[in-house]
């Protein structure tokens, strides 16, 4: 399964080549040696430090990870790209060989989380450390100037991370901790109200602290996103830990209640909401950006089958084409059955970490493994809906697919704790110790 994970992207990356010079690309064999490298060096830690984990999710990234390089290196090539980020404003640059070096990092996050995490259940004793830690990932990039509209960034010396992307997996750890220890609670000690069955207040009271949480990252960030990631994840491991149906619909009652609260004055999401509602307005209005209705055609130029790598026009997107965008690449080259294929590999990663989760043996990993699950899960769902305009835009990225240093090296983290768990909750039970009773009654004949 690696190696076929590997020589996909490979003879994708040929395909461009000739599609685009009608000759094989001069760095295929270096980019297939490196995946390959890469791949090698993750298959082997695993073997050595999760030999039971499950055997899929490894495989799966590497895919993904591989086919994203071949779609950000086809975006490199376009001179019209790289007019049309000059014409707004933005200085353009080649993002392959960067995503290639994060790829690499993340595999080495992937490779320093395995050796380094003996036993998943170490991670419940920073429960709140954790939420700490969270809080002030979140927090950071407030002190830094906006970028795009949103504050998600932090810049140091030229060099920008997202504090979101990591600060879900610590917030999970919390969530999970925190959870396994009120459940109870939770679940049994609640009122009826109007056919729900609600909380105690002092159960009630931290799930309205990751509501105001959620909604103020919003309003001092801008970032729709993020606050529909930590809040999902929230209640689904809530509805996982109390099997309350009632959490559901209270969940989506906050978060739609959150949500349309900030619309109405928060300029930068009103905008979204306007474009998701009329993308095509901007061609009448002359104002505000074109790109979701540049996306939009791109899917639907792409047909069925799509017009063949490196044969499209989702360049017309501009400078988020690599990034937030690269969805619609896929959808206009690839076509649908390409972007089915897409979707059905992130759905197939979560459902390999919820497979985990029935299997792990301990109630903290079975909360870890479907908080991670379903952040992943949740991440795919606001990034594809948004550029398909099922949702507004949130400026996401896909995870392992599109570019961007901070969500690779986070997403490849976030595998290795599923593996991780996934060894635990699959190892063989060892065989009970013979009792010396036994042993005393047999009955030793000459």
């Amino acid at each position: 399964m690696l190696a076929f994970a590997v020589i996909i992207p490979v003879f994708a990356y040929a395909n461009v080549g000739l599609a685009l010079s009608d000759e094989m690309p001069s760095g295929m064999l270096s980019y297939g040696l490196g995946l390959g490298l890469l791949a090698s060096v993750g298959h082997i830690v695993v073997r050595k430090f999760a030999p039971y984990a499950d055997p899929l999710l490894l495989p799966l990234a590497t895919l993904l990870n591989g086919l994203g390089l071949v779609l950000i290196w086809r975006l490199d090539q376009s001179e019209r790209l790289a007019r049309t980020a000059e014409a707004q404003g933005f200085a353009y640059q080649a993002s392959a060989p960067n995503q290639l070096m994060y790829s690499a990092m993340g595999v080495a996050f992937f490779i320093g989380v395995l050796m380094l995490l003996k036993d998943h259940r170490i991670l419940q004793r920073y429960t709140y450390i954790s939420m700490a830690g969270a809080l002030v990932l979140l927090v950071m990039p407030v002190f830094f100037p906006a970028k795009f509209g949103a504050r998600i960034w932090v810049t140091v010396a030229g060099f920008s991370i997202q504090p979101a992307e990591f600060a879900k997996i610590v917030i999970a750890v919390f969530f999970a901790g925190y959870l396994m220890v009120k459940r109870d609670a939770l679940a049994l000690a609640s009122r009826r109200f109007m056919g729900l069955y609600l909380p105690r207040g002092r159960d009630l009271g931290p799930i309205l602290v990751v509501w105001a949480m959620s909604i103020l990252i919003l309003v001092f960030e801008t970032d729709l996103g993020t606050s529909l990631l930590f809040f999902g994840m929230f209640v689904v491991m809530l509805y996982v830990a109390t099997e309350r149906t009632s959490w559901i619909v209270f969940g989506l009652l906050m978060s739609a209640i959150g949500a349309v609260g900030v619309a109405t004055f928060e300029p930068h999401v009103q905008q979204r909401v306007d474009a998701w509602l009329d993308p095509f307005a901007v061609y009448d209005t002359g104002q505000g950006t074109e790109q979701i209705a540049q996306a939009l055609m791109a899917f639907g130029s792409g047909g069925v089958m799509g017009t063949g790598l490196g044969q499209g026009n989702s360049d017309l997107i501009g400078f988020a084409a690599n990034s937030d965008f690269i969805l619609a690449t896929v959808g206009e080259e690839l076509g649908l059955a390409g972007t089915m294929a897409i979707l059905l590999l992130y759905g197939l990663i979560v459902e390999r970490g919820v497979r985990t989760a029935l299997a792990a043996r301990d109630p903290f990993g079975k909360l870890l493994a479907i908080g991670l699950s379903a952040a992943f899960g949740i991440q795919v769902f606001v990034v594809a809906g948004g550029v398909m305009g099922l949702i507004p835009l949130t400026g996401m990225t896909m995870p392992f697919l599109a570019a961007g240093g901070s969500s690779v090296m986070a997403n490849w983290a976030l595998v290795a704790i599923l593996i991780k768990i996934s060894d635990t909750a699959r190892r063989p039970a060892p065989a009970p110790a013979p009792s010396p009773d036994a042993e005393m009654t047999q009955v030793v004949r000459p």
